[in-house]
């Protein structure tokens, strides 16, 4: 009896079904039970999140998220999960359920699941689509990416590689930039190319089309592009299809002369995107120097104290870089570094200060102050943030008062109200 209904449920998924796998090999089929909203489907890399249950062909459930109360999250496409899911949920729209009858090969294989599924099971899985979204590429959301095509092997651009793209811009719809280009990753300010774009090259294979939705921060920022007729702070898209690559060497692939050789030139690139307002790109040159040569010793007294210069500038540069787009916890880092280096290094000893002078710890930004002071005397503008400091103190105790006073007030107040309530009744 269980053979005969095993056999009508696989009869009713193919007269009723549709083979969404690539190859059309019957491994995926599917059975819509109600149908999505008209629009998109997922992208390859789009985190979805899903309802399910899963259930041999005998009827017996296996799993099911509704029973947990809790939906399933993952990066479709990406190999995350089983090949059907990735499979099945990429063919879907938003608000869909369906239910795929998914082969061995695209469950799970000849050896099944202990004490859960038999080897080389058939399964069934009932899907819900409830939302999907772009793959993040940075913490802040700032770039957010969907693949179009999947490029081929695993090898990404890495910093310093030579790409060739393709780009295509679009703000509010309208195409404003048509082209292929080529360009270093780091770089890619030299070109033209949005830091958005120039930071995603790293996530990309070769051969892949992605679509990149890119904040002002990640785009053209407050200043917007004239040249494209775009305003200030304006979101725009990037459809990048990377065309080819040659990766630059690791830093483990280099000797120490030819990192010391080639610091200088990133050194002087960093420098010119600082002067140019570029910081998020200046960071990137500075932030080479450290990986280079951070862990290098060197041979010699010359040699060695070569290394160090190079590292402590580094360091305060990306301190100032940092200053000036408000990262003040990484004003702070580096400088430290450079202090462990260089305990009376004037510039850290400032720069820190005037990090924690932003971040309103003016004990601590007073007391770096006081240190240039001692490491040079007549540095003005170190007195002058002292004054500040104790300006700052000064308000911040007055605030304090007024706080207290007013919450010793109210609890004044409704004291006297629970007292007077007490003798009335």
């Amino acid at each position: 009896m269980l053979q005969d209904e095993m056999k009508v449920t696989t009869a009713v998924f193919a007269a009723k079904g549709i083979d969404v796998t690539p190859n059309k090999d019957q491994g995926v089929i599917k059975v819509v039970k109600h149908p999505g909203l008209d629009g998109e489907r997922p992208m390859i890399g789009d985190r979805v999140t899903v309802h399910y249950s899963g259930k041999l062909l005998s009827g017996k459930k296996f799993d099911c998220s509704r029973d947990r109360k809790e939906p399933f999250c993952f990066n479709v496409g990406k190999g995350q999960v089983l090949r059907a899911w990735d499979i099945g949920v990429l063919s879907m729209q938003k608000g869909e359920v369906c239910t795929f009858l998914c082969k061995p090969d695209y469950a799970y294989g000849p050896a099944g699941n202990p004490n859960k599924i038999p080897p080389s099971s058939t399964v069934i899985f009932e899907m819900e689509l409830l939302k999907f979204e772009g793959e993040m590429l940075t913490d802040d959301g700032g770039i957010v990416r969907r693949i179009k095509v999947k490029g081929d092997g695993y090898s990404n651009p890495n910093d310093g590689a030579s790409v060739d793209v393709h780009l295509e811009g679009s703000c509010g719809g309208r195409l404003f930039d048509s082209r292929d280009v080529s360009f270093i990753v780091g770089e890619g300010e030299d070109k033209g190319v949005p830091l958005g774009v120039d930071r995603a090259m790293d996530k990309m294979q070769k051969g892949e089309c992605c679509i990149l939705y890119l904040k002002p921060k990640y785009g053209f920022g407050s200043e917007g592009k004239a040249e494209y007729k775009i305003g200030p702070d304006k979101d725009v898209v990037y459809e990048v299809t990377l065309k080819d690559f040659q990766r630059a060497k690791e830093s483990w692939e280099m000797d120490l002369n030819e990192k010391l050789d080639l610091v200088v030139g990133v050194k002087h690139k960093g420098n010119q995107y600082f002067k140019a307002g570029r910081y998020y790109q200046a960071l990137v040159q500075y932030q080479r120097i450290i990986c280079w040569l951070e862990m290098e010793c060197g041979t010699g007294r010359e040699q060695q104290k070569r290394i160090q210069d190079f590292v402590l500038t580094a360091h305060l540069n990306l301190a100032l870089c940092f200053l000036r787009i408000k990262e003040f916890s990484q004003v702070v880092e580096n400088c430290n570094k450079v202090i462990e280096l260089d305990e009376n290094n004037e510039k850290a000893l400032y720069r820190r200060g005037e990090a924690r002078l932003l971040r309103n710890e003016f004990s601590l930004a007073m007391e770096d102050f006081q240190q240039v002071l001692q490491v040079n005397p007549s540095n003005r503008a170190a007195r002058a943030q002292i004054s500040n400091c104790q300006n700052k103190i000064k308000e911040h105790h007055e605030q304090d008062k007024k706080t207290y006073a007013n919450m010793f007030q109210k609890f004044a107040e409704r004291d006297a109200k629970v007292c007077k309530c007490t003798v009335l009744g």
